[in-house]
């Protein structure tokens, strides 16, 4: 069963999926609004669905996302009301949700950022594992402009994809990074037209909707094991995954459509 969304929209295609938010009226914020509910119930639908094997995180209208609501934190309400170990405990069950959600997701995640991510919204294109962009991409860590620091847990998933120094260059100056900058920092894996970007994201999670289900989220788990762990345990890791893979009927499958030259179809066993 699908999940039921308030401010997102999920189309589902051919073994992937697009989850669009839909709050153009505040550039897609991920506070004040249910976009952090919906995120983590797709995840955690897309986690229970064998049949999926990647998802798309995209924006309706000009912003990928804004972040924060700015009016609700200068007016302290919403998730910035109440007393210090109040706000904590909001931003423990709010947008750190949506941090601990998106790090566990069992499939590929592709961010199509359409327009500016800022904020949390550039933490949450950088916890996906990969982003493309357009001529409106725009990034920003810009926390430290409004006297904050990224409390989604951004400077953790920034610097695993651009290094200690860049990374705390980006938080300490707050400073906006544009499409083409993005591209060569690695924060984008391409650039591409605005009107190409949607199209781009899905062929790219169709190219990986094609291979075999199980193989695909295992690769994806070692690759996250891998960020913690010494290497020789690693191994010991991949050796009893592999193991199980040339066990599975899907080895098997791919195996003949190799040798065979002819199309293969995965059952996910």
């Amino acid at each position: 069963m699908t999940p039921s969304l308030t401010d997102a929209t999920l189309r589902i295609e051919n073994h992937y999926a697009v989850l669009t938010f839909d709050r153009d009226d505040v550039r897609n914020a991920l506070t004040g609004t249910a976009l952090v509910d919906d995120i983590c119930s797709t995840i955690e639908w897309a986690n229970n669905n064998t049949d999926l094997n990647c998802l798309i995180i995209t924006g309706a209208g000009k912003a990928f996302s804004s972040g924060g609501n700015i009016k609700e934190m200068a007016e302290r309400r919403g998730m910035f009301g109440g007393s210090p170990a109040e706000l904590a405990e909001s931003y423990r069950r709010g947008i750190q949700r949506m941090s601990r959600a998106v790090f566990h997701a069992e499939i590929p995640l592709i961010a199509a950022v359409n327009g500016a991510a800022v904020g949390a919204g550039f933490d949450l294109a950088c916890m996906c594992d990969m982003r493309l962009g357009s001529e409106h991409t725009l990034f920003g860590e810009t926390f430290i402009n409004l006297g904050i620091i990224p409390g989604d847990g951004g400077a953790w998933f920034l610097q695993r994809l651009v290094g200690y120094q860049r990374a705390a260059e980006l938080t300490f100056s707050g400073r906006l990074v544009k499409a083409d900058e993005a591209l060569a920092l690695g924060l984008l894996l391409e650039v591409v037209d605005a009107n190409q970007l949607l199209q781009k994201a899905e062929a790219l999670a169709a190219s990986f909707a094609e291979k075999p289900p199980q193989a695909l989220r295992l690769s994806k788990r070692l690759m996250k094991s891998a960020q913690r762990q010494e290497l020789n345990d690693f191994l010991d890791l991949c050796a009893s995954v592999q193991a199980s893979c040339h066990y599975t009927e899907d080895h098997a499958t791919a195996l003949t459509s190799f040798m065979e030259k002819s199309p293969a179809t995965f059952s996910g066993k």
